[in-house]
């Protein structure tokens, strides 16, 4: 595969509150991926997973749950985003779908991701109102 490559990193969870627990490491959730990557891989886009427990996110909310799940494309410049910032509101709290809806953008409409804040030295035309 020589086109674009995605990694989808888990940060460590702190769970505050058990009705935003999502345990990520399931077959289920090994399914889940399985299918991504030969969705994306029909338009020569790899993805990779990966975790990262050095980093540990207190879960209170779906929000931070989201915040928990990031998603990198070094060809489009982005590193470790959050889904959330990625896809901005969720529609349905659904985290598969939401993780679905993200690399979606990532693979196919990187340019209408908002900059990090710290990126934001022009505007990109996106909508995003920097």
């Amino acid at each position: 595969m020589s086109g674009k490559k995605l990694t989808v990193t888990f940060f460590g969870q702190n769970h505050l509150r058990p009705d935003w627990k999502v345990d990520v490491d399931t077959d289920d959730f090994a399914s889940f991926f399985s299918e991504l990557e030969s969705e994306l891989g029909r338009f020569d886009i790899g993805l990779a997973r990966s975790t990262n427990h050095s980093v540990t996110i207190d879960i209170n909310s779906y929000a931070d749950l989201l915040n928990s799940v990031r998603v990198s494309s070094p060809a489009d410049g982005i590193t470790s985003q959050c889904v959330g910032h990625i896809i901005g509101k969720s529609q349905n709290l659904d985290l598969k779908e939401d993780i679905r809806r993200a690399l979606h953008r990532v693979a196919f409409a990187p340019e209408t991701i908002a900059p990090e804040e710290h990126n934001r030295r022009v505007c990109h035309n996106c909508g995003c109102g920097c």
